[in-house]
């Protein structure tokens, strides 16, 4: 079914994309209100900088779930653990040598909380069908970033590479308390070097999650982290959006808030123990994204823009009242190239929403969380996670 030029229906979806939102300016005190309540594009204009158009694979969904095959001498446990059993989600892809690459989280039965996550490498030569390796290839061990990783794991992974072709990750370090944003390098995707997390002073013992660098998606599949005035940028946070920038992916600061600015929206949750830090991307009362906000896949530097595929989870209390409690669905924001803090455009409404079996059940129910995206083979294939318990895949062409 179609709409006006560029609005496509996502099958399975119940609303079309429709308007779009204009904020012109960065979000400081005298331009709050353009955040919260910006005009709206036309259908004729708008769509043309949003990645659209995409089609849930209904044919092979989910293309990945738990499984008992895979198992592993656990180093903390000293004992073997079935690591992927329970439930296998937030998906991030890399394209290597002909194959797409998955890094995914998967958790076990076993531990504090009656699970714990580590991340699972899989390849597939289709994007659709994958093979698993047997043993997880990043996970909590007797290291210095035990006392981060355990008892919860590492998860949510996302992945980009530099120029000379080294991978860096950034996942969610959990000890079962808090949540810390960390980074690991590797040169080939099985071997990981922890760096541990990416703020340090003030910010390494406050929550901070979702890592998602601004990057090049070159024609050959590879997403290359891009530098802009000299640094490269991450959006990040899982209630509010938030931004910091980086001489060497490794070493992070966030970026905080000029002299007399304030938060475009009342900060709540986590946000709170973050008071001074800039929101570039708030989350919008009576909407979709009424509770929150958090980075999707590596975020896109294009010519119009930088594009960032964001998921979000709606309060009918506060939010969206068609939509059920806690229900996570996936749109689209556009920055400023040259001044990442600067939202330009975003999409009025969600373009992905759970409306099968196994996005609306499961360890948490009505969730698809977008977090994998891979250009390959003339295809794009946008790889997400459901209901924390699977992974499916969404396509669409390469225009």
């Amino acid at each position: 079914m179609r709409f006006s030029p560029g609005f496509i229906l996502l099958a399975g979806s119940a609303t079309a994309l429709a308007l779009l939102v204009g904020c012109h300016g960065s979000p400081d005190a005298t331009t709050t209100a353009s955040i919260t309540n910006a005009p709206a594009d036309t259908a004729a204009t708008g769509p043309s900088w949003a990645l659209l158009g995409f089609t849930k694979v209904d044919s092979s969904n989910p293309i990945m779930g738990p499984s008992p095959v895979g198992q592993f001498l656990d180093p903390i446990l000293k004992k073997p653990v079935r690591w992927e059993e329970k439930d296998v989600f937030n998906p991030a892809v890399v394209v290597r040598g002909g194959k797409v690459y998955m890094l995914y989280r998967a958790e076990n039965k076993i531990g504090t909380f009656g699970k714990a996550s580590r991340i699972g490498l899989a390849s597939s030569t289709d994007g659709v069908h994958f093979v698993r390796e047997k043993e997880p290839v990043l996970y909590p061990a007797n290291d210095a970033q035990k006392l981060y990783e355990w008892p919860g794991g590492i998860e949510d992974p996302r992945v980009v590479e530099d120029a000379t072709g080294t991978y860096y990750m950034t996942y969610t370090a959990y000890d079962g308390k808090l949540a810390r944003l960390h980074v690991a390098s590797s040169p080939d995707l099985r071997h990981w070097t922890k760096y541990g997390s990416v703020f340090g002073g003030q910010y390494l013992d406050k929550w901070s999650k979702s890592g998602s660098i601004v990057s090049r998606y070159e024609p050959d599949g590879r997403i290359v982290a891009a530098k802009i005035k000299g640094k490269y940028w991450m959006y990040w946070g899982d209630t509010q959006l938030w931004l910091a920038t980086s001489p060497d992916l490794i070493h992070w600061t966030p970026l905080e808030m000029a002299p007399g600015e304030k938060p475009p929206v009342p900060l709540r949750a986590q946000a709170r123990t973050l008071p001074h830090l800039k929101v570039v991307l708030p989350t919008r009362a009576g909407r979709f994204d009424s509770d929150l906000v958090e980075p999707g896949p590596p975020a896109m530097l294009t010519n119009q823009g930088i594009r960032l595929i964001y998921n979000s989870r709606n309060v009918p209390a506060i939010g969206d009242k068609s939509l059920p409690e806690g229900t996570y669905t996936a749109a689209q924001a556009l920055f400023d190239k040259d001044d990442p803090s600067r939202l330009l455009r975003r999409t009025d409404t969600y373009f992905m929403r759970p409306d099968k079996p196994y996005e609306k059940t499961g360890q948490v129910n009505q969730v698809v969380f977008l977090e994998g995206l891979a250009r390959f083979k003339s295809t794009w294939f946008l790889y997400y996670g459901t209901a924390d318990s699977k992974i499916a895949v969404a396509t669409r062409s390469v225009e």
